[in-house]
């Protein structure tokens, strides 16, 4: 190995490098930069009780709202069978039931709750909620983790930071629409009772907001609503049958549960009952041709002593 003779002077710094701007300066000799004064400083406490685990594909996903976060938070913090459905989670936070159901189904679709419909022994189908914390039915949930980790450090200890271009996503296929159970139908269809029935059902939504349905799903259902109105089921009844006794986890699909609470729930038909007799036709007023006395008769004549007498 050669050794550095202490005699040679040291060598000038280039002209050009010194009369460079820090920012194009040999990256060796350029100092690294102070941290930034401003952005979020943790002071965190190590916890061991009561906390949550919580991934960061969760915490900052890119693609989840600030509400469906939140709300994947708390449910995983609760917890095993807690309720957790649009009701008792508008009760809870001040954010409404609309803006729950929407985080809610943001969560369903990538993956943190799923829901399954079961059969009780009394009947009832119910609706349970499963969360789930790491996905696994989501393809992306991998490389979401990986996006969200710290990157590797250098040997110098200078942070890098790699920077993936968005790939781009492949169009979702349109869901395919299920068509609603069919309803009973009227015997004697009439326009008064379909109208009937159809102001019945536009109404609904003011006993339950979840109970809003569209043009389509209202001419749908009025021939079943009708069904009932004819076998001298008032209209007060049938909201009745069809508002109260809702799921606690709410209705995904209220066309089709209607439908089918229409069908399973209709009421016998009511017992025949024969015609009655019309009453007897009394003629009208008619004077005697004789003693011109007013009697009751279908065609003009005598009276019944003018005819008793020769």
């Amino acid at each position: 190995m050669g050794t550095h003779d202490p005699s040679v002077p040291p060598h000038a710094q280039s002209a050009v490098a010194a009369s460079e701007p820090p920012s194009r300066a040999n990256p060796r000799t350029r100092t690294r930069p102070r941290p930034h004064a401003y952005g979020v400083t943790h002071d965190n406490t190590r916890h061991t009780t009561r906390f949550t685990v919580i991934g960061n594909h969760l915490a900052q996903h890119p693609e989840l709202s600030l509400v469906a976060i939140a709300l994947a938070v708390h449910i995983q913090s609760l917890p095993s069978n807690a309720p957790v459905d649009i009701k008792t989670l508008a009760e809870r936070f001040p954010e409404g039931r609309t803006r729950i159901a929407a985080g809610l189904r943001e969560l369903e679709t990538h993956g943190y709750l799923r829901r399954v419909r079961e059969h009780t022994p009394g009947g009832r189908i119910v609706t349970r909620t499963i969360s789930c914390n790491q996905p696994k039915t989501q393809p992306k949930t991998r490389e979401l983790a990986r996006h969200h980790e710290p990157a590797p450090t250098a040997a110098t200890g200078d942070q890098t930071h790699e920077e993936h271009p968005p790939q781009s996503r492949k169009p979702r296929a349109p869901r395919k629409k299920h068509p609603l159970p069919p309803v009973p139908q009227p015997a004697y269809p009439s326009p008064t009772l379909l109208q009937t029935a159809t102001d019945l059902l536009a109404t609904l939504h003011r006993e339950d907001p979840r109970l809003l349905l569209s043009v389509c799903d209202t001419a749908h259902l009025a021939p079943g609503v009708a069904a009932w109105l004819q076998r001298e089921v008032p209209a007060t009844a049938v909201r009745h049958a069809l508002t109260t006794d809702l799921p606690p986890e709410g209705v995904r699909r209220p066309a089709a549960f209607l439908a089918h609470r229409l069908t399973t729930r209709l009421p016998p038909a009511p017992p025949f009952r024969a015609p009655a007799e019309p009453p007897a036709v009394r003629g009208s007023m008619q004077n005697c041709d004789d003693c011109d006395r007013g009697f009751r008769a279908p065609e003009p004549g005598r009276c019944r002593d003018c005819r008793r007498t020769p």
